[in-house]
């Protein structure tokens, strides 16, 4: 059998990690094999027609899953593949185009030709490989990633929690000075009047939990119907809350909190996943494909720097949003809060993933100032530091510049111009700084939050108001919103450490914040 390594999935050791022992030959694992679509030519049309700003009506899943699924020629070559090295076939998804296999270390090994370690780091220990990635050449061109051999924790959560007195437990979400509830922010940005009656939102989390206890609290305090909140388990990763408001606890709540208070008729469905490349693209495909819930917005407030990805998971994921574009379901994703750096040592400038996926809304940050139920002044968020929060943004060094982005520049702080090579990143903002934070309860305490980590939950709960309102979802609003930018608040003060705001579209805040009733009415929403 001759093997070809698959292209994009190298992998180096996490920085400063050492490699401890080979891992053990008995251990079990699951790996995902995505496979490539079907179908492919009349999706790619779709997505043509609308990134040239047309409005075509959103796929159903079931005739997606009919016409664009991995085909069955493809899944039964892997299928046989797994046979011949005595991997069992765990589930076939053919809308998802995944396949997913489970079998012991050596197995693997000897399958894709690797040789997997158990490596230590910083965070602890992780099962990993040095190198690319082998498959049969008669499998090369169908398969486009196998995730899971590699089991490092891929991304990190996008909040901060303001400083200054310990946070008191309380049985109210009372306002604190300078922090507003997301009732407030929907007023101020003016949403349309709406609960996303009938719509799911579905929130992405690689960890942490809610307790249905904290959400009463909330949601009393604020006089809104406590949502609908369900919980789904992908990969045997479960709701389970860890008692720190400053863990992944934390996101999961303000995520639940910010779209629910604006969407309360909505269903909350969330989408808890190991954090690995498989756990997160394996809870992306779940919602997408999700025939039980069925999202119409997906918001993500998680991710981490481009580089730190394998370019074959930067594909899939990109795939799976290409699906959901398709579907008409908006993907709506935080854009890092290390500003330019994205918190990368050496003053590097990179961009989060997967808010660089040309396919993906990305969100970025601005700080709010308001006075009579009014905004008075809106900057980009930066507290001064990465280490202290800024909105991420950038250039991607990965995705090409989609045509709607075409003759945009960035800005960088020292006031140079450059026309946008390659994907720019945010699309959009809202506020995200702590110091004009989010009013939050998560594990019995009343916190003020911010990052972006509230920015993707805040458009998802618009996108779901304007669901419910229209006759069919709003979709893949990119082309739209750079079509018609007069709908959002340009931002052009303050800079992320690296680019600067400026009138037009910038690095810091994309084309800015919402301006929700102009939203609302733009052709095709």
């Amino acid at each position: 059998m001759t093997r070809v390594a698959l292209k994009g999935s190298e992998r180096e050791p996490l920085p400063g990690a050492r490699a401890l022992r080979p891992a053990a030959a008995d251990e079990r694992l699951e790996v995902t094999v995505m496979l490539r679509p079907s179908g492919a030519t009349p999706w790619q049309e779709r997505l043509e027609q609308l990134a040239r700003g047309a409005r075509p009506a959103p796929l159903t899943r079931e005739v997606f899953a009919e016409t664009h699924g991995a085909s069955d020629s493809d899944l039964n070559a892997v299928g046989a593949f797994a046979a011949a090295h005595g991997l069992t076939v765990l589930t076939r998804h053919p809308a998802r185009s995944t396949i997913t296999l489970a079998g012991t270390v050596q197995q693997m090994n000897a399958a894709f030709g690797v040789q997997l370690w158990q490596f230590e780091h910083a965070g602890g220990t992780y099962r990993g490989l040095h190198g690319p990635v082998l498959v049969p050449t008669e499998l090369a061109d169908c398969v486009v990633a196998v995730l899971g051999l590699d089991n490092r924790p891929q991304a990190r959560p996008h909040f901060r929690i303001r400083t200054g007195p310990k946070p008191r437990r309380s049985r109210a979400a009372a306002p604190r000075a300078a922090a507003f509830s997301a009732v407030e922010l929907a007023a101020l940005y003016g949403f349309p009047a709406g609960d996303g009656a009938g719509q799911c939102i579905a929130l992405i989390e690689l960890g942490g939990g809610y307790r249905p206890a904290d959400l009463r609290t909330y949601f009393g305090a604020l006089s809104v119907p406590l949502p609908a909140v369900v919980a789904v388990s992908v990969d045997q990763a479960l709701n389970a809350p860890t008692g720190n408001p400053n863990s992944a606890d934390g996101e999961v709540m303000l995520d639940i909190e910010v779209a629910g208070a604006i969407a309360p008729a909505a269903t909350i469905a969330v989408y808890f996943a190991p954090n690995t490349d498989a756990g997160f693209l394996n809870a992306v495909t779940t919602a997408v494909h999700d025939t039980v819930h069925r999202p119409s917005v997906i918001s993500i407030s998680w991710g981490g720097p481009e580089p730190s990805w394998s370019a074959q998971a930067l594909r899939a994921m990109d795939q799976a949003f290409q699906a959901a574009a398709a579907l008409g379901i908006t993907v709506c994703v935080a854009a890092g809060d290390g500003g330019a750096t994205d918190g990368a040592a050496g003053g590097v400038y990179e961009v989060d993933f997967p808010a660089s996926s040309p396919h993906a809304l990305a969100c970025g940050g601005t700080r709010v100032t308001a006075t009579a139920n009014a905004i008075v002044s809106e900057t980009v968020w930066n507290d001064g530091t990465p280490a202290a929060g800024a909105t991420g943004g950038g250039v991607s060094d990965f995705f090409p510049l989609p045509a709607w982005q075409e003759g945009l520049q960035s800005t960088d702080v020292q006031g140079a111009t450059q026309l946008l090579p390659r994907r720019g990143v945010p699309d959009v903002a809202a506020d995200a700084d702590p110091r004009s934070g989010y009013q939050i309860v998560v594990d019995g305490v009343s916190v003020v939050f911010g990052g972006m980590s509230a920015v993707a939950p805040l458009w998802a709960g618009l996108i779901a108001r304007l669901n419910a309102a229209g006759t069919h979802p709003a979709g893949w609003l990119n082309p739209l919103l750079y079509a018609h930018p007069a709908a959002l608040r340009d931002i052009t003060r303050g800079n992320n450490g690296g680019y600067s705001a400026s009138p037009g579209w910038d690095a810091c805040t994309g084309l800015g914040s919402p301006l929700g009733a102009r939203i609302a009415a733009l052709p095709g929403v």
